[in-house]
C-alpha cells in the first residue's frame, strides 16, 4: 500500500466526509481516515486503500489520533458542537485544522482560539468548502476595489440540495434568530423579517436573510462591518421559515430540536451524483461605502458538493506544503481573492 498522506480526514463516514476520501486520489492525497465508528470506517477504508484511526472528540483517543499528522481536514458538524474538541487537539498536537463550517458561531468561537493558535505556529482555516471559499474571494475582491467598503450584501443561489448533516445543521438552528453583522458585532434578527431581492443572471429573485459563515469569515477578510447574507427563497426554505414562525418557541425547546433531530436522521444521506450532475451555483456580492458608492460582483460556481472537494483538497495542499500563516484565517485573505478564478468551472463578472 502507498504511504498515506500525514492529514487526517475526521468525519469521513459522514456525506461530505465520504465525497472528499472518494475524490482524494484525483487531488494525489492519501489522507488518513478519522471518525468514532469503527466498522463503517474499516469497511471504508477497504474500498479506498486507505488508513484509518478511531477516535472520538470526548476521548484521549483523538491525540492519538493526531500523532504524526501535519493537517485535520474536519469535516463532521454540526460544527457547533464538534470544532472546539478538534481545535484544542489540534493546539495541543502542533497541527494546522481546516474545516468546511459553514455556522457563523462554530467559527466565530474559533476564531476565539487565534492568539493561542498564532503561538503554537498553527493555522485555523474555517470554511475551505462551498461554504465559505467563493464568497469569501468574492467579498473580498469588491473590498479592494472600494476601500473603506462599511457595508456587504451577498446572495446565494443553488442550494436545492442537501445532504442528512447540513439538515441537521439547520434543524440545530430551528427556532433561533438569524445572524448578521451590524457595527462589527454578531446580531440576531427573527427569522424571515429581512427579505429582499437579487438578480443571480435571470433577473431579480426573492431572498430571505439566513445565517450563513461569511458573517464571520467575511469580516475577518474584510473589516466590513455590517454584512448580511441572503439566499434564494426556494419552496424548502420558505417551508421552514414558515414552521419557524408558527412552531419557533417550540422548535427551540429541547423536544423540540430532538424532534428536527429525528427528521433530519431520516433524511437521505445526501443527493446523488445524478442529481448533482451539471447543477451550478452562483453567488452575488454588493459592497457600499459611507458616500453611498456601489460596487457588485457576480460569481458561477460548479455545484456546491463537488466544488467542496475541489477547494478543500486544494487548500489542504498547500497547507501540507507549508503554504500557510499562524493563527485563525480565512480563505481570501491568505491566498488572495482570485484563488476562487483557480478552479475549473468557476466564472466571475461585475454586472
Amino acid at each position: 500500500m502507498a504511504p498515506s498522506t500525514p492529514l487526517l480526514l475526521y468525519g469521513a463516514t459522514g456525506y461530505t466526509g465520504g465525497l472528499l476520501a472518494r475524490t482524494a486520489r484525483e487531488h494525489g492525497l492519501r489522507p488518513v481516515l478519522g471518525g468514532r465508528d469503527g466498522p463503517r470506517l474499516a469497511r471504508l477504508a477497504s474500498e479506498w486503500g486507505l488508513e484509518y484511526r478511531v477516535a472520538s472528540l470526548e476521548g484521549e483517543d483523538l491525540d492519538a489520533a493526531l500523532h504524526g499528522m501535519h493537517a485535520v481536514l474536519h469535516a463532521a458538524g454540526p460544527f457547533s458542537s464538534t470544532s472546539l474538541p478538534m481545535v484544542e487537539a489540534c493546539l495541543r498536537a502542533g497541527v494546522h485544522y481546516l474545516d468546511l463550517s459553514g455556522e457563523v458561531s462554530a467559527i466565530e468561537a474559533v476564531r476565539a482560539h487565534d492568539a493561542r493558535a498564532r503561538g503554537r505556529g498553527v493555522m485555523l482555516l474555517c470554511g475551505v468548502g462551498f461554504d465559505v471559499v467563493p464568497s469569501d474571494c468574492l467579498a473580498l475582491g469588491l473590498a479592494r476595489q472600494l476601500p473603506g467598503a462599511r457595508r456587504l450584501v451577498l446572495g446565494i443561489s443553488g442550494l436545492e440540495l442537501i445532504s442528512r448533516g447540513s439538515l441537521r445543521t439547520v434543524s440545530e438552528g430551528a427556532g433561533q434568530a438569524v445572524l448578521i453583522r451590524q457595527g462589527g458585532q454578531v446580531v440576531g434578527i427573527p427569522p424571515g423579517s429581512r427579505m429582499r431581492e437579487l438578480d443571480f443572471g435571470a433577473g431579480p429573485r426573492p431572498c430571505v436573510a439566513l445565517s450563513w459563515g461569511d458573517v464571520a469569515t467575511a469580516h475577518a477578510s474584510t473589516g466590513i462591518p455590517d454584512i448580511e447574507v441572503y439566499c434564494e427563497a426556494i419552496p424548502a426554505l420558505r417551508m421552514l421559515l414558515l414552521a419557524n414562525r408558527s412552531l419557533g418557541g417550540l422548535l427551540s425547546t429541547p423536544l423540540g430540536r430532538l424532534w428536527m433531530d429525528l427528521q433530519a436522521r431520516a433524511f437521505p444521506p445526501g443527493p446523488t451524483e445524478e442529481q448533482r450532475a451539471g447543477r451550478q451555483a452562483v453567488i452575488v456580492a454588493e459592497v457600499e461605502d459611507g458616500a453611498g458608492r456601489r460596487l457588485r460582483g457576480r460569481l458561477r460556481t460548479p455545484e456546491v458538493y463537488g466544488f467542496s472537494c475541489t477547494t478543500a483538497w486544494a487548500l489542504a495542499k498547500r497547507v501540507l506544503a507549508g503554504d500557510l500563516e499562524a493563527g485563525f484565517q480565512t480563505p481570501a485573505r491568505v491566498y488572495g481573492p482570485e484563488l476562487v478564478l483557480s478552479f475549473p468551472g468557476v466564472v466571475r463578472d461585475f454586472p
